[in-house]
Formats: C-alpha cells, structure tokens, sequence
C-alpha cells in the first residue's frame, strides 16, 4: 500500500520552523523591534526620522544597546554562567560595563562634527568630552545593569516555566502509563477468569454450557481485536462487553443469575472510559451472586441526571464485609481510572445497599462524541 509522506512531511518541517523561531529568532526581533522604536523616538525627539543626524544619534544610541542585550541573552544560559551571584562575576561586569559606556559614548561623540556640518536646528549632546562626563557614563551603566536584571529575570522566568511544563508533561505520561498499565490488567483478569468457568464446565460435563461461552469469548475477543481500544467509548459499546460478559456467566449460573439493565437513550450516548461497567458487574457476579446457594439479581441503573451521567449497580447479596472482600482488581482500578479521567468531579462510593446486597454508585461528567 503506497502512503503519501509528503502531507506529514510538510507539517513537520512547518513544526520545526515555527519552534526554531519561537526559540531562537523570535527573543532577537523582539530585541531589535524595541531597539528600532527607541531609536526613532531619539531621532523625533533631536529633530525627525526624516534628519539623517538625529536617525543616525538614535540608532546609534539604541541599536548599541540592542546588540548588548542579545548577547547577553546569547549567554544568559545557566552553563556560561555569566548571571551567578559572586564576586568575580560582578566585577567582571563593572569592568564589562565601563569598557562598553565609555566606548559607546566615544561613538556617540564622533557625531558631532557631523551636527556642524549639516547645522541643526537643535543641537545633538556633541563631543567626546561633554560625553564623558560623570553622569553621562553612569547612565551607561545604570542602562547596562537594568539590560543584565531584565535578561537574567526574564531568562529565569523562561526556564521555570520551562520546567513546570516539563513536569506537567511527565506526570501526564505517568498517569498515561498507569492507565494503560490498569487496562493491560484487566482484560487478562477477564479473560483468565472466563477460561476458568469453561474450564470448571469442562470438568462438570457441561459440555454444551462450555461451547456456548466459547462462542461468546470468541464473539467478544473478536469485538476487542477489530476496535483501536481508545480511552473512551460510547456508553452503548460499553453495553455490548457487559452483555458478551453476562451471556457467558448465564450459561455458568443458568437460573441463578438474573440481570435488569435499566439504561436511557441519552445514557447510550454517553462516553464512558472502556471497561467501567463490566468489571462492577464481574465484582456483582462473584462475590454477591456467586456465594449464594440460591442465586441472586444484580440490577443496574444508567440514567442521564442534569450535566452528569449517574450509573448504579447493586446485587441481592448479604452486602456483608467478607461477602464483598476481595475487590481486587475490579473496584481498586475503578476508583484509579476515574480519578485520572474525571480529577475532583466525580463520585464513586461502594458499600452495602440499605436495600439489601451490595451497591456501587458512579457519577462522572456527561460527555458525547464530538460530530
């Protein structure tokens, strides 16, 4: 089967690019473009933009300061460490900073000859001496400082958040890795536990009762195989596996088992992560029904309540500690599964039912798949 590459192909190179400039060019044409826009307000402030000595003094004086700034945000990264807090760094700085005041206000005074020349109407600071005055060089190095403290902070701001998404990212992926870890256990708990009762039929003689839940695990394997096992599914795909499941545990129970699912038509609509209803119900079957000679009913309610999709499951059995122990994977994952699709808007409670057996009752967020 040939595969068209180029459409992928495109839409990474177009991801690299907008990260390349995201990362590298777009911190350099912020620089400039602030740099640009302070150069024209010197030249409007000395004359206009249009008087090439005032343009000339004010693209001088910021376009200095632009080029300072991206090289410090060139070396701003923690490996050169030109930002660490000690003595070396700091007077490495003030003699960094002299250097680079005084020979920006040399440059700046080179332009005076040039004012004469041309005779502003309003004179330009001229001359290397008025320059190099006191104040005039420790504006420079006001302005180096204040260039160093905005690069340093905004350099730090940048790695935490950096990090924080970094970390984000990492307890996503192992919340991800957990639920695929939970999911990769249930479906053999299923599986394992189906292939015992056909065993136990087996030994029984109950052949016909064996062949029919081979046909049902074989119908279900098949529905599992053809579907991509997303997160969520559909509440009434979720039917489906509960119903497979119940076939099989009907010819295992026979007239012991009796099952009412009560769902509405919103509720089918609903999406529902895969395998919640069926390990409830796995949990209904085994330890209310099972250990009751006479056998018992588990009843299920799904309903559309509000904003919410509400979802409850009781069973005829005694309800009692040692009759409902043993939850294992069933109830333990439930609680997991739901606090990572549905974190603070949930409610998920299990315990004896004032009716009588067991009860678990569920409530997560009403969704539906988008058109």
């Amino acid at each position: 089967m040939d595969v068209d590459l180029q459409p992928n192909l495109s839409s990474r190179r177009r991801l690299i690019g907008e990260k390349f400039f995201a990362n590298y060019l777009y911190p350099y044409a912020l620089i400039f473009a602030v740099a640009i826009l302070l150069s024209l307000g010197i030249a409007i402030e000395c004359r206009s933009i249009a008087h090439l000595p005032s343009l000339l003094y004010g693209g001088l004086y910021w376009l200095w300061w632009g080029v300072v700034v991206s090289v410090l945000w060139s070396f701003g990264a923690p490996e050169y460490g030109i930002f660490k807090l000690s003595f070396k760094a700091v007077f490495a700085h003030a003699l960094i900073a002299l250097a680079l005041g005084t020979v920006h206000l040399l440059l700046l005074g080179a332009l005076s000859p040039l004012e004469q020349a041309v005779h502003l109407e309003r004179s330009l600071p001229g001359g290397a001496t008025s320059l190099l005055r006191p104040n005039r060089l420790g504006m420079e190095l006001l302005l180096y400082v204040g260039s160093c403290g905005v690069v340093a902070s905004t350099l730090a701001r940048s790695r935490s958040q950096r990090e924080a998404l970094k970390s984000v990212d990492l307890e996503r992926q192992l919340a991800a890795a957990q639920l695929r870890a939970l999911q990769s256990q249930m479906e053999p708990h299923f599986l394992f536990n189906t292939l015992n009762t056909i065993t136990s039929l087996v030994d029984l003689k109950r052949n016909t009762e064996a062949s029919e839940m081979l046909s049902h695990l074989e119908s279900l394997l098949r529905r599992s195989l053809q579907k991509r096992n997303p997160d969520k599914i559909p509440f009434h795909e979720e039917l489906q596996v509960v119903d497979g499941y119940l076939a099989i545990q009907k010819a295992r129970f026979s007239d012991r088992l009796q099952v009412r699912i009560d769902a509405s038509e919103e509720a089918l609509a609903g999406l529902v992560p895969v395998f919640l209803l069926q390990p409830i119900i796995e949990n209904a079957v085994n330890h209310g029904i099972a250990p009751m000679r006479e056998g018992g009913t588990i009843e299920a309610s799904i309903l559309k309540v509000g904003d919410r999709l509400c979802m409850t499951v009781r069973d005829s059995g005694d309800g009692t500690p040692s009759a409902t122990a043993g939850h294992g994977i069933g109830l333990g994952s439930t609680r997991e599964r739901l606090a990572h699709f549905y974190p603070g808007v949930h409610r998920f409670t299990a315990g004896p039912s004032l009716a009588g057996g067991y009860e678990v009752t569920i409530e997560i967020p009403y969704e539906v798949t988008a058109a």
